[in-house]
């Protein structure tokens, strides 16, 4: 590698974009191409950075095949940042195996990070840490352990694993330290705010408070019957009932959760579950079947009895109930927390991490969109949407994963 080349990477891994350019922008071999690419990357121009890497993994020889895979693993790292995350999977995991049986284990392992971090954010926490768990970090240089604990964070969070999260930001920290790039470190710290932020709101005998993430964590493994509005499900310390496709079970079980430990007037449980303004005898029949169904599913953890003027919750195995909600009361609150890691998503990408379909998602920001929720720029393929302000966001509990137990 000759001295310009040198010096661009080394200042490429200092922080200084601007640097790396300089001492690169007049060439046009591989090697030149594919530092531009990244320094162009580091800056926000991601589609001239894709083209540059594209062309510098074509530029490289037969023999070069590692140069090559350090081009796709750079592609990889473009396409998570701007999440495209129809970007192909395969061909990271190829980059990887190559790197790793020439030996280049330091690249390996960041390309081997990439993958985790995009399983993350698609919410497939199994295989997330699976692959956390085959890679050693110390491989790693500064800002790359840094993203590595930032990944371990953000899969501990989704767990509800507080102390694991805690740690895992501390040594996050210092990486970022180490690494002396201010924008690292002022990404770190933003992602550790989450655990001093509320992260969602308790309701409890008639009372409402906002809880953080330890909170919701030591909630959780209480005993006591919890009615989680951010998973749609309803659990105790034995078991957990999903009620996330049967919306109109859950809004009667919400309702009674909320009211406990009185009962919930029948009008008001139309109300709630129906949206019926004024009941008539075919709403009222309704909501016997549905309490019916709902004291079916619920049979093993609480009963539903009747009352002069309604329905009130009793659990079965514990003295206490509690309601958890999101603290922003927003039916699209997963696709605001998405938003909210401050990173510019297309729809497409949005689906994907949502498990949903394009049309459904779009049929939302539109809908946000008419709210002041969101904002779009760009048009077509090219239309990027972002959350106007950051304060009062829904958290990453919000988003897909299971919980403890789950």
């Amino acid at each position: 590698m000759d001295s310009l080349i040198n010096a661009a990477a080394w200042a490429l891994a200092k922080g200084d974009f601007l640097g790396a350019l300089k001492r690169v922008a007049l060439r046009d071999d591989p090697a030149a191409m594919a530092l531009r690419g990244i320094a162009m990357a580091q800056l926000g121009e991601f589609e001239r950075a894709k083209t540059l890497l594209k062309n510098a993994a074509r530029a490289f020889g037969p023999k070069e095949a590692v140069a090559r895979a350090r081009c796709i693993v750079a592609e990889a790292e473009i396409a998570l940042v701007s999440r495209n995350l129809g970007w192909p999977e395969k061909s990271l995991h190829a980059a990887w195996a190559t790197l790793e049986a020439h030996g280049d284990m330091v690249n390996a392992a960041h390309a081997r990070n990439l993958a985790a971090r995009r399983l993350l954010l698609v919410g497939r926490l199994d295989e997330t840490e699976r692959l956390l768990s085959g890679l050693d970090p110390s491989l790693l240089p500064p800002s790359s352990r840094a993203a590595y604990e930032l990944t371990v964070a953000g899969a501990a969070i989704r767990r509800l694993r507080t102390s694991v999260a805690r740690a895992a930001f501390a040594r996050a920290a210092e990486a970022a330290e180490q690494a002396d790039i201010p924008a690292l470190t002022t990404e770190v710290e933003s992602a550790a705010h989450i655990l001093t932020s509320p992260a969602a709101c308790v309701i409890a005998n008639g009372e409402k408070r906002p809880v953080l993430l330890e909170e919701v964590e030591t909630l959780l493994d209480s005993g006591i019957l919890v009615i989680d509005a951010c998973r749609n499900v309803v659990r105790d310390h034995r078991m957990m009932i999903s009620l996330a496709s049967r919306p109109v079970l859950f809004a009667l079980a919400r309702a009674l959760g909320e009211a406990w430990p009185g009962d919930v007037s029948r009008d008001t449980l139309l109300k709630r579950a129906f949206r019926a303004r004024h009941a008539d005898e075919s709403h009222r029949a309704r909501l016997r079947v549905e309490i019916a169904r709902l004291r079916k599913e619920l049979r093993k953890i609480a009963r539903i009895a009747a009352t002069k003027r309604g329905f009130v919750l009793t659990p079965r195995n514990v003295k206490e109930v509690a309601v958890l909600v999101s603290h922003v009361d927003e039916p699209h609150a997963a696709t605001l927390a998405l938003l909210a890691d401050g990173e510019a998503w297309s729809s497409s990408a949005l689906a994907i991490a949502l498990d949903t379909s394009p049309r459904t998602i779009q049929r939302t920001l539109e809908q946000l969109a008419a709210n002041g929720k969101v904002q779009s720029f760009g048009n077509g393929r090219t239309r990027r949407w972002t959350i106007p302000s950051v304060p009062g966001f829904p958290t990453t509990l919000l988003l897909p994963g299971p919980l403890p137990g789950g």
